[in-house]
């Protein structure tokens, strides 16, 4: 039973920092229109920001400040949200299909800088010892567990409720309106270019927090952790829980990875272990399968707003005359 729990909070914690990068998705494209493809890319820079901050001196890689972690995860969003900023001034005159391949490759040029300069980033050999909140527990690994839940779901909750707000904020309503028709809300003197960059750089600063997390949670990063798939996970839990819904982003992600952590147990019992590294293909089935029954019941997600549809009955036999007359 203890083990049990212990799963549980380390999965929940695993999810609810996935939802975070959701989160800072939904504000990039639910809200504001922005088809950001590089979301590895930006947690990518959270995690060695932070890992290059607090971990101890190194005489193998430059940084080893041996900072508090706190000072990590506020240096990581500091990074990201710059980073984020520069990229969208350099593309975000860019618009759908070409917005999404360069933001790819700013993505793919993160990785490989992470892989190839060893005396920054480790290289392929990554970043150990990042210190861990509450590492004096990691002995017993349900109040370890536990611990860390704590310290994600308060951070989560923090993001999710100043986001809430943001979104019905005036500032929230002028990128819904940049959005839904640009010309409409640059005739009122808006500039959707400089909203559209604070966009992107909120949610590039949301997705490095989100690595920092997910590096002092594990406690070791790699190149190998910032791969495309992260992104694919990622656009999967917005739009199973719905574009444009805060909520609908935690939800997706939970529900996502569930599938994606259940699917990989159960190849894991089902076949040996040569077979195992084709085996795993089928996670991406099992999300492919459910990504394409969640569209078909919800077209715009679990907690996305439902499409309307044509009433019948007394209104709909009314005659188009009638109609503009009672209007």
């Amino acid at each position: 039973m203890m083990d049990l729990l212990g799963y549980g909070a380390f999965f929940l914690t695993t999810a609810l920092i996935l939802s975070l990068v959701t989160l800072g998705l939904n504000l990039q494209w639910g809200l504001t229109g922005l088809f950001n493809v590089g979301v590895a890319g930006f947690v990518a820079i959270g995690a060695y920001t932070s890992a290059l901050l607090t971990t101890p001196d190194d005489a193998a890689r430059l940084g080893g400040f041996g900072l508090p972690i706190l000072v990590g995860w506020l240096g990581a969003m500091l990074v990201g949200g710059v980073a984020a900023a520069l990229t969208g001034i350099a593309t975000l005159r860019l618009r759908s299909d070409y917005l999404a391949i360069t933001t790819f490759g700013v993505a793919v040029v993160v990785q490989l800088v992470a892989l190839n300069a060893q005396k920054l980033t480790g290289g392929p050999f990554g970043i150990g010892f990042i210190p861990r909140p509450f590492g004096g527990l990691a002995e017993t690994p349900l109040l370890f567990n536990l611990s860390n839940l704590a310290v994600v779901s308060m951070v989560t909750l923090i993001v999710y409720l100043a986001l809430e707000h943001l979104s019905r904020s005036p500032w929230g309503r002028v990128l819904k309106a940049l959005r839904e028709d640009e010309r409409a809300a640059i005739s009122l003197g808006k500039s959707a270019r400089f909203y559209r960059v604070q966009a992107f750089a909120v949610g590039g600063a949301i997705m490095a927090l989100a690595g920092a997390l997910q590096a002092h949670f594990t406690g070791f990063i790699a190149p190998d952790n910032y791969l495309p798939a992260l992104t694919f996970q990622v656009w999967v839990m917005l739009i199973v829980g719905g574009s444009g819904s805060n909520t609908g982003a935690v939800v997706g992600s939970i529900l996502v990875w569930a599938i994606w952590a259940g699917s990989g147990a159960l190849t894991s019992v089902l076949f040996s272990p040569e077979q195992q590294a084709r085996a795993a293909s089928l996670q991406i089935v099992a999300i492919g399968v459910m990504l394409c029954v969640i569209l078909l019941v919800r077209p715009n997600g679990l907690f996305g707003d439902r499409p309307r549809r044509a009433k019948f009955g007394k209104r709909a036999k009314e005659a188009p005359g009638e109609s503009i007359a009672k209007s």
